[in-house]
């Protein structure tokens, strides 16, 4: 099980919204910590592997639950 210092529930949310959501997220972590997300938009998994990239921030983990999309994000 892996250790997220904050979970954040993007079901529901249609695109943008996860990423925005995420974006937020993410400004009030500090670096090292991780962000647990799950989501059900299809869209989130190319957007979130995109934006991980650009920011230089890790993805630890995805996972998917019937129609849930775990990510952990290791803030850079």
């Amino acid at each position: 099980m892996m250790e997220a210092t904050k979970v954040l529930d993007a079901k529901g949310l249609a695109c943008p919204m996860p990423i925005v959501r995420t974006k937020k997220a993410m400004e009030e972590l500090n670096s090292g910590d991780v962000l647990e997300i799950h989501a059900t938009d299809k869209g989130s998994k190319s957007d979130l592997t995109a934006w991980v990239k650009s920011g230089g921030h890790t993805m630890l983990k995805e996972a998917e639950e019937g129609d849930v999309f775990k990510f952990w994000i290791q803030k850079a």
